[in-house]
């Protein structure tokens, strides 16, 4: 451990009294952001714990437990949307409010980051009145969820990050099945590289990462045909499929018949059930 990770732990772990100030994690890799942000926080008596970089940040969340996590988006390695995949899918850290800070103003960059379990977004520059009342509303409202929620069960360490990480690229799977999925990409989004991806996704999900995108895509193509009147072609690009033709190689090899023939049984049963 070195010498800035442990004067962080000590900010934050210091034994305290019920009624002691929030604690708050600060997540940036700009010094300068740093130092203003500590200077505004402990002003109001918060205490305050600092990472410089998205790792050490995950890291020390996990350890720390802080009342509220102000994260950068844009830093070096893992950005600040990876290290908030990773936070939501470890159960120890998911019900922590995470208040995103970034110089970037783009709606689809906000969407982004509220969709992962965000609260907030607060543009820089910001000004110190709008951060305290938006801190001081995330507290208030998480503290009753905080209060209820159970310890979670111990579990072996690299077991547990294991799963965290296998969870984080399940759920961006699901959420991205359209989106080309390329392993690379995917370990990147969730902080990690794809050996160790593919190691943990295996070991927890009993199948490759391929897998299981594979047999999605074939879950929420089987789904739209049963439920929705969209065409065949139309379905296999919402599905991640690059033409009908794919989609209808792979949904006969893992159903055992063709979409249409699909839709078709699917249809018939249903008028059945109804006469």
């Amino acid at each position: 451990m070195n010498f800035v990770t442990w004067l962080c732990l000590q900010w934050l772990v210091t034994p305290t009294q019920t009624h002691d100030p929030a604690k708050i994690l600060v997540v940036d890799d700009s010094p300068f952001e740093q130092f203003a942000l500590r200077d505004i926080l402990a002003g109001q008596g918060f205490r305050v714990g600092s990472a410089t970089d998205g790792r050490q940040g995950y890291d020390l969340a996990t350890l720390t437990h802080p009342d509220l996590i102000l994260l950068d988006v844009l830093m070096a390695g893992m950005d600040g949307f990876a290290v908030c995949r990773l936070l939501k899918a470890n159960s120890a850290t998911a019900s922590i409010p995470v208040i995103f800070l970034t110089g970037a103003h783009s709606e689809s960059e906000r969407i982004e980051g509220l969709n992962l379990g965000a609260v907030d977004f607060i543009g820089k520059p910001f000004s110190a009145g709008e951060l305290l009342a938006r801190i001081n509303i995330h507290l208030r409202l998480a503290r009753p969820q905080q209060e209820g929620a159970a310890e979670p069960p111990a579990e072996n360490a690299d077991s547990g990050a294991d799963e965290v990480l296998a969870a984080a690229a399940q759920r961006y799977i699901d959420h991205n099945l359209a989106e080309p999925l390329h392993l690379d990409d995917l370990a990147k989004r969730v902080g990690s590289y794809r050996e160790k991806l593919s190691r943990a996704f295996l070991a927890r999900r009993g199948m490759t990462v391929f897998s299981y995108i594979r047999d999605q895509r074939i879950a929420s193509g089987a789904a739209m045909l049963r439920d929705s009147d969209a065409g065949i072609a139309e379905i296999a690009l919402a599905v991640g499929f690059s033409n009908a033709g794919n989609f209808a190689t792979a949904f006969r090899e893992r159903m055992g018949m063709t979409p249409g023939a699909y839709r078709k049984g699917k249809r018939a049963s249903a008028c059945t059930r109804k006469a």
